[in-house]
């Protein structure tokens, strides 16, 4: 018979006392789940270039100014992306479903109907559907499918649509405005029990209207708009992306032509540049890019700005001095990192000796 002691094991009768140390054994890691996370968060896809229909409804306009100027981008982890990619395959599978009941439904999967309204306002359907709804065989509706969890599905099934996701009702109401269709058919999943729920939705031309136009708005708006709340605790900010930028540091992460302050949006939905010649119509696949000249928009960092002669520089007052933002002072990218940093006069004389020289992490401008 056994007995334990904290310090020693004895085993049998027959057997000597012995220390107990042994080593720990590590918990397993489960390097396939992490793996595949990796894989998803690696090829996650850069921000949308237009202002998104699917977003038009979100009640702060900051937001959506960010946003759309990419100076605010989420950072969701491989979980959250298969859940997005599960969402995905869902929309076909209610396609079948309504087909098989003698739905007739087009312009779904890769063949999706784009409406553009201007000004760089657009969105793509989830389909058309031409006829076969039961209750208006002959009615044609655009259709929107949502995926839930457990509890957005009670709410939407317990208020409706137009009270409980009024993001994805105003996606309706413009996709709605932009075809010329007075119903939607909006088909919600919920991902725990597979249960459906559907609700028919009539056009507010109105309502869409004022969307629109305040869509556009946001979208040609030059400077930042007014949050939606300016207390930290504000319910609708807790979780924003967008927190950290209005309620701490408010200071983008992100250098590229939509943070820059030489680049603003037209209403031909293209985006211009005047540092540069040529400068119009600048492609999107160079905008997630940005140049040398990249000169931080004065609404995105949390410092004062100063007067300069240079029309192609910003200089920004920090609390250990001014620092110069542009081709004769410091880049974007190491104004970003550490501004504070890149006011130091020892960081500046060596910069002066050697223009070439980069911050590239706090720990570099710390140890000049």
């Amino acid at each position: 018979m056994g007995v334990n002691h904290p310090q020693f094991l004895l085993w049998d009768n027959d057997q000597i006392l012995r220390e107990r140390n042994m080593t720990k054994i590590p918990n397993r890691k489960n390097n396939i789940i992490d793996l595949i996370n990796k894989a998803h968060e690696n090829k996650s896809e850069k921000p949308r270039p237009h202002f998104g229909a699917s977003q038009a409804g979100h009640k702060c306009d900051r937001w959506l100014w960010l946003s759309f100027r990419w100076a605010v981008q989420p950072n969701f982890p491989g979980r959250i992306l298969r859940l997005f990619r599960r969402g995905h395959h869902e929309e076909n599978w209610i396609v079948d479903d309504l087909k098989e009941i003698g739905i007739r439904i087009t312009h779904t999967g890769k063949i999706q109907k784009r409406v553009d309204f201007g000004c760089h306002v657009s969105g793509s359907l989830d389909g058309i559907i031409e006829s076969g709804i039961p209750e208006a065989p002959n009615k044609k509706h655009i259709a929107e499918f949502k995926t839930h969890g457990l509890r957005s599905f009670q709410d939407l099934t317990k208020n409706g649509v137009e009270k409980s996701k009024p993001i994805h009702y105003a996606q309706m109401q413009l996709y709605m405005l932009g075809t010329d269709i007075d119903r939607a058919l909006y088909v919600a999943v919920c991902k725990n029990d597979d249960q459906i729920h559907i609700e028919r939705v009539k056009f507010n031309k109105k309502y869409a209207e004022k969307l629109l136009e305040r869509a556009k708005k946001i979208a040609l708006a030059e400077r930042m708009p007014d949050p939606i709340s300016t207390d930290p605790s504000w319910y609708e900010c807790k979780f924003c992306d967008a927190y950290d930028f209005c309620h701490k540091e408010t200071l983008t992460k992100h250098v590229n032509c939509r943070t820059c302050a030489h680049v603003t949006p037209n209403e031909n939905g293209e985006w211009d540049c005047t540092r540069h010649e040529n400068g119009e119509n600048i492609p999107v696949e160079y905008q997630h890019i940005g140049c040398s000249d990249h000169v931080l928009h004065p609404d995105i960092v949390p410092w004062e700005m100063c007067h300069s002669d240079n029309p192609n520089e910003a200089v920004y007052q920090m609390k250990k001095g001014k620092v110069i933002n542009g081709e004769s002072g410091f880049s974007s990218k190491e104004i970003v990192i550490s501004g504070e940093a890149c006011a130091d006069d020892l960081v500046k004389a060596v910069k002066n000796v050697f223009p070439d020289s980069k911050i590239t992490g706090v720990d570099d401008a710390t140890n000049v």
